[in-house]
């Protein structure tokens, strides 16, 4: 469901989410796994970490991320797992200190993100395809004054870039002039792309430096934007509160 439409009120919503919550399930069901949910109220565009999920340069995705510390089956009272995670692998977050070590140093980590700003109503667009998102592309993009965050669909959504372990270079992301472009002329401050990089291979530094160096602006890379159409929607995105990290897989959803 897209903003405008939503029209629930709150002592209603709180009814439904109760009785959601204490519905009786089959435990002889397999689990679901939603990317949305009925009348399209909630798209999850976050994809699942599975051993294949690309991160960085990795040639054969993250491997094996949990390790099943305490078993059941091996005689403990409680299953226990334990987490080993590239921070910008699958759907993440960066925060200023990726690229700027002064930030890191001084602390602007994932845990001081504005909530605020990874909440809120968001523009889903179409960036033409075959292109990396240059000034020029930018500018046809027709982005309005006061729009706060935008996500951006590209080729890489097509190819499915995000589903293949493998990384690959030829991905389409921001040029520098296309990140200075938006920075300079729109109101935007929350960055939302369809591959592990907000800037192009090529561009990969100077795009990030541009975004991040008013520390203002939060990058949100590797989203899952399949089969959502383009239009104003409800964003909320929550990173892990991680205290000297500049990065963080994070859960995304738009209503």
């Amino acid at each position: 469901m897209k903003v405008r439409e939503m029209r629930i009120p709150v002592i209603a919503l709180a009814i439904c989410i109760l009785a959601c919550a204490v519905s009786p399930s089959n435990s002889n069901d397999a689990p679901l796994r939603k990317e949305a949910y009925e009348g399209g109220e909630i798209h999850d565009i976050t994809h699942s970490f599975t051993p294949n999920t690309p991160a960085g340069t990795y040639p054969n995705g993250i491997g094996k991320f949990l390790t099943l510390l305490r078993s059941m089956k091996n005689g403990s009272d409680f299953n226990f797992s334990e987490l080993k995670l590239p921070l910008h692998a699958g759907t993440h977050v960066d925060a200023p200190g990726h690229y700027y070590d002064n930030y890191f140093d001084q602390g602007f980590d994932v845990d001081s993100l504005d909530l605020r700003v990874l909440n809120g109503p968001a523009l889903l667009v179409d960036v033409p395809r075959d292109k990396n998102i240059t000034a020029q592309v930018v500018k046809s993009l027709h982005i309005p004054k006061g729009v706060k965050r935008v996500l951006f669909r590209t080729l890489n959504t097509d190819r499915r870039l995000m589903y293949k372990k493998e990384f690959d270079s030829s991905f389409v992301g921001f040029t520098e002039d296309g990140a200075q472009w938006l920075v300079d002329n729109t109101d935007v401050k929350l960055v939302g792309t369809d591959y592990l990089s907000v800037g192009a291979f090529d561009y990969a530094t100077t795009a990030h430096l541009v975004f991040l160096k008013s520390k203002e602006i939060i990058l949100v890379e590797g989203l899952k934007l399949d089969d959502v159409q383009a239009g104003i929607y409800s964003v909320h995105c929550l990173p892990l509160r991680l205290v000297g990290s500049e990065g963080s897989p994070i859960r995304c959803i738009l209503m």
